[in-house]
Order: C-alpha cells, then structure tokens, then sequence
C-alpha cells in the first residue's frame, strides 16, 4: 500500500468512501498500488493494469489493456472514440460495486493474465488518423512546419490530429492550426 493513495482516496470530497471499496478490491488482487497521474494506479511489476479514478458525474475502474478483456457483462467502456487501448467500468453508486463485486474480480484478474502474457494492442499508425486539409496547406505553405511534425513522437502527432480534427468548422481549425505551429515547430507536444 501507498501512503499518498491513501491521502489521496481520503481527500477526495465526492467519492472517498467509493474510491476505497475499489482501492480494496484492487489490493486482494495482489497488484502493487502507486500514485500515478494523482489516481491510484496498480502495477504488475512496474507496468500499469488498472487504475481508479473519480470524476464529476461518475468514479471508474480504467484498465490500460481493456480493449484485450473479455467482457462477459458488457460493462467496459471506450472513453472517446479516440481511446485505443484503455476501458473502464462506470459506477454511479456504491450499490453498483457492490453488485458487481464478483465480476470485478474476474474483471481484474482477466487484466492481470493479459499483463502476463504480454499481450499488446493494436494501435492505429499515426497516418491512419485524419489529417485536416487546413493542416496540410499549412505545412504545404511551410516546410519547415512539415520536417517538425514529422520530427515528434507518434503520440504527440496523434495529439495534434485528433485537437485539429475535432474541431467542426474550418476556419477553428485553421485557428487551432495556428496556435500550434509554434509548439510543432519547438517540437512540444500539445500538453507540454
């Protein structure tokens, strides 16, 4: 057990007491819990499973490998459409947990057996996402634009093409375009 899990679990002022039933189960599990991204996260020797996380509306269970899990009660959920790889399991209410206790075990112990395998998913290649017309007479205008794009990480292209491509209108994402040519062109990502 992590001390900062703990601190963080207690101080969360919607779901405490819920955040510390899924805390439970996820420790029976034998995974080893450390604070990632300020969220309880469970690691099989060193590489993420799952992790709990509150929000707003809703507290979850996210599991890293999800898209690889069976899903006997169709409960897992794709965040955005975006999403490759992770799924998680939505909860309202302590009730909720509760009822499904059973199948969150299985559903936890169905994501550490992928870990062990070393199962991967399989990720779409950056030139598979959309690349918005305004982007690319951008980068036609500059070259420079161009050679820096093509410089970052998959990650981060893969970033800039889902915030240009989210935008409905052409002239937000041209705007969208410009605010972050300077960061392409620095080589940032999106959220450096």
């Amino acid at each position: 057990m992590d001390p900062k899990v703990d601190a963080r679990i207690a101080g969360d002022k919607k779901w405490s007491a819920e955040l510390a039933r899924l805390q439970k189960l996820c420790l029976a599990s034998g995974l080893n819990e450390v604070l990632k991204w300020g969220q309880p996260c469970y690691t099989l020797e060193g590489r993420n499973v799952v992790l709990i996380h509150g929000f707003k509306e809703y507290f979850a269970l996210l599991f890293f490998k999800g898209a690889l899990m069976k899903d006997p009660n169709g409960i897992l959920i794709q965040q955005t459409e975006n999403v490759q790889s992770a799924r998680q399991i939505r909860f309202t209410n302590m009730g909720e947990v509760a009822q499904l206790e059973r199948a969150l075990n299985a559903y936890i112990q169905d994501a550490i057996e992928i870990e062990k395998s070393g199962a991967k998913v399989e990720m779409k290649r950056t030139v598979e996402f959309n690349m918005p017309a305004e982007f690319k007479a951008a980068m036609n205008k500059k070259p420079a634009l161009r050679k820096a794009f093509e410089a970052l990480t998959p990650g981060r292209q893969r970033a800039y093409l889902i915030h240009f491509s989210s935008a409905k209108q052409s002239k937000t994402r041209e705007d969208r375009v410009a605010k972050a040519a300077t960061m392409i062109m620095k080589g940032r990502g999106l959220l450096d």
